[in-house]
């Protein structure tokens, strides 16, 4: 993995092929002069002004709608471009897909080289890691939650007693068009609670 001199931050991405930064504050009166001043040589700069107290931004995915094949996404710190292990990897996914490079430059971090490259495969799977967890974990919270009796799905139309006596008034011989104003049922749901021996 390339070493980077933060004294020479600006020379270094001078020297690589098409470089778009991208720059983040995550709360009001923060300013963006020092990451401006580190992503100096860039080509282009997005700038996220808005607080960290939203998901909403508009310039990541401007930026990351720009770049192209061959460009580098340039960022001063993982924290300034992602707001999670999950959503760093997504974005590693679509630099990936579109095949654009990621340079971290406090962190030392370039994609384009083999180290850089094994990292982010290793954040892959840590994201898949906690995607997996997190659906596990969801569905031993249904488990448990059915095993304690709490119903999933639609409600029921009728509640067990009104099925039957549905069933009895059927039996004495109310007709189904008289059922189905009754309840407010369609013919179809009407046939499915008398059920199967229904003419």
């Amino acid at each position: 993995m390339s070493q980077y001199d933060s004294r020479k931050t600006s020379e270094f991405i001078r020297d690589t092929m098409a470089k778009v930064g991208y720059a983040r504050v995550s709360s009001v009166g923060q300013s963006l002069d020092v990451q401006r001043e580190k992503l100096d040589g860039c080509d282009k700069l997005f700038e996220e002004k808005r607080s960290g107290t939203t998901d909403a931004r508009p310039q990541l995915k401007e930026c990351l709608n720009y770049v192209r094949d061959g460009d580098q996404l340039i960022v001063t710190r993982i924290d300034r471009l992602a707001r999670s292990t999950l959503h760093l990897c997504q974005i590693a996914e679509t630099l990936k897909q579109k095949g654009v490079d990621l340079v971290v430059l406090d962190q030392n971090i370039d994609t384009s080289d083999a180290t850089g490259r094994l990292l982010f495969n290793m954040l892959g799977a840590i994201g898949q890691f906690e995607t997996e967890i997190r659906a596990e974990r969801q569905m031993d919270g249904i488990k448990k939650a059915k095993d304690r009796g709490v119903q999933f799905g639609k409600r029921p139309a009728l509640s067990e007693d009104q099925i039957v006596e549905l069933r009895k008034k059927r039996t004495a011989g109310m007709l189904i068009k008289d059922l189905m104003a009754h309840y407010s049922l369609s013919k179809a749901t009407i046939y499915r609670y008398l059920g199967a021996n229904e003419p």
